[in-house]
């Protein structure tokens, strides 16, 4: 892949952060509804700031008091582009030598809406409803390209979030989470296989079982400085209906934002997720066809560098509004290949809190 071509959605991505940072700046006092600062004593909590939130990208990071609620909508982009096999780039003509056909690009869109109520000051109640959108293109020993698609719900998750701490500059809180198998692992497409062939791994909505989400998050802030770290881990429980368990996850990640004035803030944040294999093989996959069909190549480490801006309306007719922001570029990629490697993460949202 051309690597000029490869490098222009970063700094098209880069430069809208700046640009949307700047616009922001000069309009805070218009959105906000306020012509002067408000005063940061009169927020009533930690949260109600704009460097209040960890970033977008980040889930559960924050628990409520009793009887608060919030609703948010998030969109994440992901794009993948070229197959790497530990921490090395792999040729498509590398790869087509072992098999009769290779990824070569991916895309996922993925809406996230999501719910959280908090019935005492110690638990926080979460739902959140997931809804993909995959598609991949792929290149073949004979050189011909085809394009496949899936799209549909994604695995439901509920958590409960139980505070473990919470002064005024420092708070932790437990997070119990449970994903259901609520996404599809029978997705198909038309391939030169045949029609409505099954699709590999990566093009399933779902991991078709029941899986725990435990981890720890906490965070602090003093002034206009915030910060926080949570790890996150995923446990798979059991087999699903096509006789394979995706690999077990651990996601951790800290972060730290400054707020520029009392409405907008920006935030920069470190990354690191590790998956297993797949222990286990749908019968309907050949792994010797294409890479993505092979249990045994999807594993992998990664470490990812994020920078985000959160936008907080303090009062007015819109108080409570959050917008926030995060771009996140992979720094170091290590992965069970041929496997297609992450070339950026784009998410963007909308939190109301009541």
């Amino acid at each position: 892949m051309n690597s000029k071509a490869h490098s222009r959605p970063v700094k098209v991505f880069f430069f809208m952060f700046i640009l949307v940072f700047m616009l922001l700046t000069l309009m805070g006092p218009f959105i906000s509804n306020a012509g002067a600062e408000t005063d940061r004593e009169d927020f009533r909590c930690s949260c109600e700031k704009p460097e209040g939130h960890a970033p977008i990208g980040v889930m559960g990071d924050h628990a409520h008091d009793e009887g608060e609620s919030m609703i948010s909508y998030r969109y994440m982009f992901m794009d993948m582009s070229g197959n790497r096999s530990g921490t090395n780039r792999v040729g498509n003509m590398e790869v087509l030598t072992d098999y009769m056909v290779t990824p070569t690009d991916m895309e996922m869109h993925m809406h996230m809406l999501s719910f959280m109520y908090a019935p005492n000051d110690f638990l926080t109640l979460m739902t959140m409803l997931p809804f993909k959108e995959i598609s991949m293109e792929h290149l073949t020993r004979a050189g011909t390209t085809f394009k496949t698609h899936a799209s549909g719900l994604a695995d439901v998750q509920v958590a409960g979030l139980w505070k473990l701490l919470d002064t005024n500059k420092h708070r932790a809180h437990l997070n119990t989470g449970i994903s259901l198998p609520s996404g599809n692992i029978d997705e198909r497409d038309d391939t030169p296989a045949g029609a409505q062939s099954k699709l590999p791994y990566p093009m399933q909505l779902g991991s078709g079982t029941v899986d725990l989400r435990p981890g720890l998050t906490y965070t602090g802030d003093y002034e206009r400085f915030s910060w926080g770290t949570q790890a996150m881990g995923t446990v798979r429980l059991g087999e699903n209906d096509n006789d394979y368990t995706p690999g077990n996850s651990f996601d951790a990640t800290t972060w730290g934002a400054y707020a520029a004035n009392d409405w907008v803030s920006a935030s920069l944040r470190l990354a690191y997720q590790n998956w297993g294999n797949i222990d286990g093989a749908d019968p309907d996959l050949n792994p010797m066809m294409i890479p993505t069909a092979d249990p045994t190549l999807r594993g992998g480490e990664r470490w990812d560098i994020g920078l985000g801006i959160n936008l907080y309306v303090p009062e007015g007719t819109m108080q409570g509004l959050r917008l926030a922001s995060e771009l996140l570029f992979p720094v170091y990629q290590n992965l069970n290949g041929p496997q297609l490697e992450s070339d950026l993460i784009f998410v963007v949202g909308a939190q109301m809190t009541f």
